[in-house]
């Protein structure tokens, strides 16, 4: 498994990490053996890298990771998150990125995974109300407590990424990126590349919808979050399926899937970028981790890019929590 550096001078990890939000919740009903057979899957395919958080389930998916890992702790690279606070109601949220809530939540984490640190600790989203400095400080002080190892943002702006960097090392950005998501590329990414921090890539398959499978909405579970999602609305579907074609064609010619090229193409965006696609299957698993075999030249690159501009719609139904 090829392996890079997460941060300046910080640890190596897996090329390609596994995002296990889907495990527990927001895509509809999921098979837990199954899911934990593709966790263990992924540890011997070398894919080390686990990415959860304590708002997905709510609170359930660490559990469901920590189970997984419990026998193989020094083999895994293990990433969670804090900041989003779940209510009785499945739809709310609060952002509490207060260091008091920083501190507590770290506590409730490592109970829940049963572990003594996390090898990655990140921000989730960030209370604009809470200056970032404060809330990086007292991450760093978990860190010199022992309990966390590095630290993580997760959706930040250019400007919010700058002070966090000034305060602390910052180790890894996590941002959705994807041949459907570029936007970070103008003002985010060169920041983060000027404080060598790692850019962690979620939903780089677009949400499935770049892996060239789906064809409507109909087969998606009621309660599948994608729903809301303004690339999926049926306004918008047929116009992103047209681009899809587009990427499905470019696979044929190099011989591997459209989701293969789609993880290729993020693979290649630098030796500093490592995508966490979610999955909840072993075959789904297999078929990511063979984009790791799929060399792709600068031009090439740039003509899968120019290929497929900006789809229709959206990339999130509420950005109001997205700093960038």
């Amino acid at each position: 498994m090829e392996r890079r550096r997460l941060g300046r001078g910080g640890p190596l990890v897996s090329a390609m990490g596994l995002g296990c939000m889907g495990m527990s919740e927001f895509y509809g009903a999921s098979d837990e053996a199954e899911c934990v057979a593709t966790i263990e899957r992924a540890l011997d395919l070398g894919i080390t890298f686990l990415d959860t958080a304590d708002m997905y389930g709510p609170y359930t998916n660490e559990q469901l990771v920590g189970r997984a890992v419990a026998h193989r702790r020094e083999e895994v690279f293990l990433a969670t998150k804090f900041g989003v606070v779940r209510t009785a109601d499945p739809r709310e949220r609060r952002i509490d990125s207060t260091p008091e809530h920083a501190k507590r939540a770290c506590e409730a984490s490592l109970r829940r995974l049963g572990v003594d640190h996390v090898d990655l600790y990140y921000l989730h989203r960030r209370d604009p109300d809470v200056p970032i400095e404060e809330t990086v400080g007292a991450m760093a002080e978990l860190v010199t407590e022992g309990k966390v190892r590095s630290l993580g943002l997760s959706e930040v702006g250019a400007e919010t990424l700058r002070r966090a960097c000034v305060t602390a090392p910052i180790a890894a950005l996590q941002s959705e990126y994807s041949l459907f998501t570029r936007g970070l590329e103008r003002h985010i990414l060169p920041v983060a590349r000027e404080f060598g921090v790692a850019l962690v890539p979620y939903a780089p398959l677009g949400r499935g919808l770049l892996t060239g499978t789906m064809s409507s909405t109909d087969a998606l579970d009621a309660d599948d979050i994608r729903r809301r999602y303004p690339r999926f609305r049926a306004d918008n579907l047929g116009t992103n399926l047209a681009l899809v074609d587009r990427l499905r064609a470019k696979a044929a010619e190099l011989g591997c899937t459209p989701a293969q090229l789609a993880l290729a193409w993020v693979l290649a965006q630098g030796e500093t970028v490592i995508p966490i696609p979610g999955v909840r299957r072993r075959r789904h698993l297999e078929e990511n981790a063979g984009a790791l075999t799929v060399p792709l030249s600068a031009e090439q690159v740039r003509s899968i890019t120019d290929v497929l501009p900006e789809p229709a719609g959206d990339r999130a139904p509420d950005r109001s929590r997205l700093e960038q």
